[in-house]
């Protein structure tokens, strides 16, 4: 795999596990607020080795529970499944994070038991992603996507991150609707600090004020769990 960099250690990244974070490298998104936008290309010079990450892996998996795979997107390396296959062999529970643009690859994972938990970074309703995420794609992929996961019985996570300057209640009220009925569903607030597109600078930071009403009024009595972060 395609490999831009390692976390040693996060105990708030897989929910209920000590873990380690893999970041791949490149991403067919060009979402305005990104904040890992060195990920978003292929090219590197240097990538890091997996034999670096297996090697990190088996000196601290007696005191890791599990390694999240993140990007980038994840999906888009070839070789991802074999990876995990070597990461679950040492013991570990993996979690993968997506941008839920590869269903089908996403579903094969899910099936052949591979995941103990998934988040999908939910950008906006998905007829309109285009606003967000800078590039063309189909609103059924999302929603098709969104589905695999809420019928998968895999643990997981959908993760809005709101700017407050661009979610309306109109937005906020699709996004409920889109999501009704999901185990979980994180607000994350937006800061303009590092961002991919530079006209997202010019939108204000969100605060815990927009986050909580939005929470209130469209999310709590449609998912089981609404968590407020960032």
């Amino acid at each position: 795999m395609l490999i831009g960099g390692l976390q040693k250690t996060t105990l708030l990244d897989f929910p209920g596990k000590v873990a380690a974070i893999v970041f791949t490298k490149g991403c067919n998104y060009r979402c305005g607020y990104c904040h890992n936008p060195e990920l978003i290309s292929f090219e590197q010079k240097a990538f890091m080795p997996e034999s670096e990450i297996f090697e990190f892996l088996k000196k601290r998996r007696s005191m890791l529970d599990g390694l999240a795979i993140t990007g980038g997107e994840p999906l888009l390396q070839p070789d991802l499944k074999d990876f995990i296959k070597r990461v679950r062999e040492l013991g570990l529970a993996v979690k993968l994070d997506t941008n839920g643009s590869s269903p089908i690859k996403l579903k094969e994972l899910m099936d052949e038991g591979l995941l103990e938990y998934v988040a999908m970074d939910y950008k906006y309703p998905a007829e309109k992603y285009e606003q967000i995420i800078g590039v063309k794609i189909d609103g059924n992929i999302i929603r098709q996507t969104r589905d695999i996961i809420m019928n998968s019985g895999v643990d997981y996570e959908f993760r809005v991150t709101i700017v407050e300057d661009l979610f309306s209640d109109d937005i906020l009220k699709e996004l409920s609707d889109e999501l009704k009925g999901a185990k979980k569903v994180a607000l994350q607030k937006f800061r303009p600090d590092v961002v991919y597109n530079k006209d997202f600078k010019k939108y204000k930071p969100t605060t815990q004020r927009f986050v909580e009403r939005a929470k209130e009024l469209f999310f709590k009595d449609c998912c089981d769990i609404v968590e407020i972060r960032g």
